[in-house]
C-alpha cells in the first residue's frame, strides 16, 4: 500500500460523536438567540446528527445530555438513531443547573446535596445500560469564589468518594470519562481545574477511568500537544471535546481559533498511538449565531483536515532530523505537512465513500434546512435560556 492509500484508509476509519446540545438553541450567560428549524426534542437532535453523518460519512454517533435529552424509553431512543445510521454516544451528566449545587454537587459541603448529585450521577449509568453507551462523561462546575468559603482538601475528599461510588457502578465494558476546567463558573477555586487533577483522580480510581481533554479549557498559551501526549503515554488519555476559544471562554467551532494547534494535537494523537476507537473524538460545541447543522458539518471537516495534515507528516524524516539535531530540518518536516492543502484530498476520501466531495454545499443543495424550518412550528425548541 503507497503512503497516500494508507493516508486515506485511515482517514476512512476515523469518527466524530456530535453533541445533542449542539442541534438546539444556545448562547452565552446574557442571551440565547433562537433560530428556525431547531429540534423540540431528542429525536428531531437525532434527525439533524442523520444529516452530518449523510453528508460527511464521519459523525456515526451522537451524544446525550441528561436531563436535557430526558426520555421515557431511552432503548426506543437507541432504536430511533439506530434507524437513522446512528447510535447514540457518551451520557453526559449535568450537575450545574439545579438551585441545589449553587455551592456545588458531589464536593457540597451538604451531604443531602452530595447524595442528590450521586443520585443523578448513577442514573445516568442505567441510561448507558439502555442505550448501549459505553462512556460516562463528568464535568463538574464545582469549585469557590472566595478564600476560605470552603475547605478544599475536604472538597478533593468529597470529589474522590462520590468518584468511587460511580466508578463501582460502572459494567466492565463502560468507562468514566473525566473532564476538567481552569476556571468559570467557579472564579477562585475550581474543584477539577486540570488534566492534573483529572489524571490523579482517574489514576486511583483504575483502568476504567480516563481524562477528558476539552480544547477550550486551558490557560492561554498552554501547550495542550504535551497534555495528549503525557496522557497517551500513560493509558489515560479517553476522549477529546473538541472546540475552540478566542479568550477565556470555549465552545467555538473547533479549528476556529488555532488550526495549527489543532494540527499539533492530531500529530501527538497519531504519534502516541490514539488513533484508534479507544480515544473518542468529540464534539462540545455551542453554534450560537450560525446555522447549527452546516456548522457542525464544517466542525467535523475541520477535524478531519488536521488529521489528514498529521497522517502526511514524514516520520521517517522527522526523525532523521530530530536525531541529527537539525532543528530546521524538523521544523521544515511539520511545516510541510501542516502548509499542504488536503482538501482535494479529503474530496477524494469522501468520493471513494460514495458521498459528495463537499459536504457543507450538498447539505444546503439537500433543502433539508428549509424543511425543519417550515415544520419544526410550535413547541418548545431544545436549548436553555439567558
Amino acid at each position: 500500500m503507497t503512503e497516500l492509500a494508507a493516508v486515506k484508509t485511515a482517514l476512512k476509519t476515523q469518527a466524530v460523536e456530535t453533541p445533542s446540545w449542539a442541534y438546539g438553541n444556545s448562547g452565552t450567560r446574557f442571551k440565547v438567540f433562537a433560530q428556525p428549524g431547531v429540534p423540540r426534542n431528542p429525536r428531531e437532535k437525532l434527525d439533524d446528527a442523520a444529516q452530518v453523518h449523510a453528508f460527511t460519512g464521519a459523525a456515526p454517533t451522537v451524544a446525550l445530555h441528561i436531563p436535557w435529552d430526558k426520555v421515557d424509553d431511552y432503548g426506543a431512543l437507541a432504536k430511533y438513531a439506530q434507524e437513522r445510521g446512528l447510535k447514540l454516544g457518551a451520557i453526559n451528566s449535568n450537575t450545574f443547573q439545579d438551585d441545589d449545587y449553587r455551592l456545588g454537587s458531589i464536593c457540597h459541603p451538604d451531604a443531602a446535596v452530595r447524595r442528590k448529585a450521586l443520585d443523578h450521577l448513577l442514573e445516568c449509568v442505567d441510561i448507558m445500560d439502555a442505550t448501549g453507551s459505553k462512556d460516562l462523561k463528568l464535568w463538574f462546575a464545582d469549585g469557590t469564589n472566595y478564600p476560605g468559603q470552603d475547605d478544599i482538601h475536604e472538597r478533593q475528599d468529597r470529589l474522590a468518594e462520590g468518584l468511587a461510588q460511580v466508578y463501582e457502578r460502572l459494567g466492565d465494558d463502560q468507562r468514566m470519562l473525566l473532564e476538567y476546567k481552569f476556571f468559570e463558573p467557579a472564579f477562585y477555586m475550581t474543584d477539577v481545574p486540570d488534566w492534573g487533577t483529572a489524571y490523579a483522580h482517574c489514576l486511583k480510581l483504575g483502568p476504567k477511568a480516563q481524562v477528558v481533554v476539552d480544547t477550550g479549557h486551558h490557560a492561554p498559551g498552554t501547550n495542550i500537544e504535551f497534555i495528549v501526549a503525557t496522557l497517551l503515554r500513560e493509558g489515560k488519555l479517553g476522549a477529546f471535546d473538541f472546540n475552540s476559544r478566542f479568550y477565556a471562554d470555549d465552545d467555538l467551532m473547533v479549528g476556529a481559533a488555532d488550526p495549527f494547534q489543532l494540527f499539533r494535537i492530531m500529530y501527538e494523537v497519531i504519534r502516541g498511538g490514539g488513533f484508534t476507537p479507544d480515544v473518542a473524538f468529540m464534539l462540545d460545541q455551542c453554534h450560537n449565531i450560525e446555522a447549527k447543522i452546516p456548522a457542525i458539518i464544517r466542525s467535523v471537516m475541520n477535524v478531519q483536515e488536521a488529521t489528514a495534515k498529521a497522517l502526511l507528516v514524514d516520520g521517517a524524516a522527522l526523525a532523521d532530523a530530530q536525531r541529527a539535531g537539525d532543528v530546521l530540518a524538523a521544523n521544515a518536516v511539520v511545516m510541510d505537512a501542516y502548509n499542504t492543502d488536503v482538501r482535494p484530498l479529503l474530496g477524494e476520501v469522501r468520493e471513494e465513500l460514495g458521498l459528495d466531495a463537499d459536504p457543507v454545499s450538498a447539505y444546503r443543495r439537500s433543502g433539508w434546512g428549509e424543511k425543519i424550518a417550515a415544520e419544526r412550528v410550535g413547541g418548545q425548541q431544545a436549548g436553555w435560556g439567558a
